[in-house]
């Protein structure tokens, strides 16, 4: 097919015109469509179940040798200063300040032997959050910086939207590496951009402006797809930019006239102890946000969480403030999904750009280290209560089967049921792939 019968997103006019500009503007799949792909699936061998994704980026580099992995027999400037405790799995053991994970280690497996070739946060970040490493001209201070399509940005284009919600959301803010790419803005994640712990919290996105009261509200949208209309030739022609602001404005005008979203977004209306339970600051509520947002049917949640480079007091910020925060909002949200009947049908993914320097530093820190790393998941196909490969003696490398984000990429596509070989094309024309040569990690199946 020629670059001049692609539209910038991939999509080829021909699909524009067979599946609708419902489809074309991230409303869903048309039911005939969905039970097709379904059944072409079950035909290959691949999951049919209609998993989501909750994607919790621990940003700055969890020290997974001092959570996951953690060497008692390593010297001590190596193994630092926590011990590792039982979990309800026997044989597996984790870091001490995770108890409450420890009881729920049955519905979590460890992919120990994970590692990659950098250890600079804005190419590793774009690494893990895309499965593709990023190529000369990268530059970490843009924002949005993708020269690859995010795991949700993918998942949204090639599955849709369930029902009046985004297919993609990105909480409590969006991650540079987190949009869309190449693939438009109709694969782009609704962001909320607000602290979920907050007493005030709310989504301003979801509220119509004061000055225009619900009985004018469709009259305005008339009035958009009028404008539109008339519009329609001058944009296509001149300007690329204006058709993106159409689309938001459209995504918008759903998302403010629709129940389900206002629901699906009000975390209020938890109960009070649960909001306790999984901790009332920002990891905590935005992974009960995660749950309801999944509950609701968003397909992919991202959740960026700040800031774990401990380059200094390494241990004592762990133990005094983020591993508390960690324990209570991952231990609780698999038992509140477990407890909902929903951990089969959601894919949990819990991981850092890297992981931390196996020698503790002069300033009690650990600094960057991409050659080795743990990565927790669970979920959605997971196998829980299992521990994938392993590091070596000192957890600087791992000492067996090593993978890495395109192998994570590959497997949580699979288990999404995305197709790995379809391809996407480039603004320039260029064919690329979903998932660059990963493979599935099927010890975690």
């Amino acid at each position: 097919m020629s670059r001049s019968a692609k539209f910038c997103d991939g999509l080829a006019r021909r699909d524009f015109l067979r599946l609708g500009t419902a489809s074309v503007f991230g409303l869903g799949l048309t039911l005939p469509e969905l039970l097709s792909r379904q059944a072409r699936a079950a035909e290959a061998g691949k999951p049919t179940k209609d998993v989501s994704l909750i994607f919790l980026f621990l940003h700055g580099g969890l020290s997974t040798i001092d959570t996951w992995d953690l060497k008692p027999d390593a010297p001590v400037e190596f193994r630092g200063d926590f011990r590792p405790i039982d979990t309800n799995v026997p044989g597996v053991r984790i870091g001490e300040h995770l108890p409450r994970v420890a009881r729920q280690m049955d519905k979590i497996a460890l992919l120990r032997s994970f590692r990659h070739h950098n250890s600079d946060h804005g190419a590793a970040d774009h690494y893990m959050l895309t499965g593709y490493f990023p190529t000369a001209g990268f530059n970490p201070t843009l924002s949005p910086n993708n020269q690859r399509p995010a795991h949700g940005a993918v998942v949204a284009r090639t599955l849709g939207a369930r029902g009046s919600v985004p297919p993609y959301v990105c909480l409590p803010k969006m991650h540079p590496s987190s949009g869309s790419a190449y693939l438009g803005p109709t694969a782009a994640p609704f962001v909320i951009d607000a602290d979920p712990s907050a007493p005030d919290f709310a989504v301003p996105d979801l509220a119509p402006p004061p000055v225009v009261d619900a009985t004018r509200l469709d009259a305005r949208k008339e009035l958009l797809v009028r404008m539109d209309r008339f519009q329609q030739s001058a944009e296509a022609r001149s300007n690329h930019n204006a058709a993106t602001v159409g689309v938001f404005q459209h995504k918008a005008f759903e998302l403010m006239t629709s129940p389900d979203a206002k629901k699906a977004f009000d975390i209020h209306a938890e109960a009070d102890g649960l909001r306790d339970e999984y901790g009332r600051n920002t990891l905590g509520q935005s992974c009960l946000m995660a749950r309801r947002l999944v509950q609701a049917g968003v397909r992919c949640v991202t959740v960026d969480h700040s800031n774990w480079d401990t380059h200094f007091g390494n241990f004592a910020t762990l133990k005094e403030q983020l591993l508390p925060k960690l324990d209570a909002a991952l231990s609780t949200l698999f038992r509140d999904l477990a407890d909902r009947g929903m951990l089969d049908t959601t894919l949990v993914i819990a991981t850092g750009e890297f992981g931390r320097t196996p020698r503790v530093n002069k300033d009690a820190g650990r600094d960057h280290w991409g050659p080795a790393f743990t990565v927790a998941l669970g979920g959605g196909g997971i196998k829980g209560g299992r521990v994938v490969g392993k590091s070596d003696a000192r957890a600087e490398k791992p000492a067996d089967d090593p993978c890495g984000p395109e192998d994570l990429a590959a497997t949580l596509y699979h288990l999404l049921g995305v197709d790995q070989e379809e391809e996407f094309y480039t603004p320039e024309g260029r064919p690329v792939k979903v998932v660059n040569n990963g493979r599935i990690l099927q010890a975690l199946l």
